[in-house]
C-alpha cells in the first residue's frame, strides 16, 4: 500500500471507527466510548525506550485524564500477549489494543513510509488523534516525540473542554 493511501484524517472529520483487540483480549470499539474524550495514540513497539517513556507518562496522568472525561487508548501493531507482557513489567494503566493487520494504522495515516537509520521503509509513525465525545477528530499530532507528549495531550484536552 503506497502512504498517499495512508491519508492522516484531519481535526473537524470524523473519526475512523474500529474494533480492535485490547490487552485483556476482549475487543475494544471507538463506538464504545460515545460521549467521552478520545485520546488515540498510535505507537511502533512495546517496551522500547520511546514508546516505554509515553505509555509511562500517559499512565501518570491517568487520573487528569478521566476528569477531563477522557480514556486513553494506545495501538501498535505489537500481539495482545506482548501488550500483556508490557502492561505488567511497567504497571501500564491505560488500554493497549493490538493492530496487527495494520488496518487502524493505516486508516488514520500512522503507517507510513519512513527513513531509519537512511532506509526507507513501512512503518509507524507515533501519532496522536484526540477525538471530541461526538466522534470528530478535534486535534491530531501527526510527528510525535514521546517525552513530554502526555502532558501536551492533556493540556490541549483541558482546553477544548472547557
Amino acid at each position: 500500500m503506497s502512504t498517499s493511501d495512508n491519508q492522516i484524517p484531519a481535526a473537524g472529520t470524523g473519526a475512523p471507527d474500529f474494533t480492535l483487540p485490547g490487552q485483556d483480549g476482549a475487543d475494544v470499539s471507538l463506538t464504545d466510548f460515545t460521549g467521552k474524550w478520545v485520546v488515540l495514540y498510535f505507537y511502533p513497539k512495546d517496551d522500547t525506550p520511546g514508546c516505554t517513556t509515553e505509555a509511562c507518562d500517559f499512565t501518570a496522568g491517568i487520573k487528569a485524564f478521566e476528569k477531563l472525561n477522557a480514556v486513553v487508548l494506545g495501538v501498535s501493531p505489537d500481539s495482545v500477549a506482548s501488550h500483556q507482557k508490557f502492561t505488567a513489567k511497567h504497571k501500564l494503566d491505560l488500554t493497549l489494543l493490538s493492530d496487527e493487520d495494520k488496518s487502524v494504522l493505516r486508516k488514520y495515516g500512522a503507517w507510513r513510509l519512513k527513513k531509519i537509520y537512511g532506509k526507507e521503509m513501512m512503518g509507524v509513525a507515533r501519532s496522536t488523534f484526540l477525538i471530541r465525545p461526538d466522534g470528530t477528530i478535534a486535534y491530531v499530532w501527526s510527528d510525535v516525540q514521546a517525552a513530554g507528549h502526555a502532558d501536551e495531550v492533556k493540556e490541549k484536552l483541558a482546553e477544548l473542554s472547557q
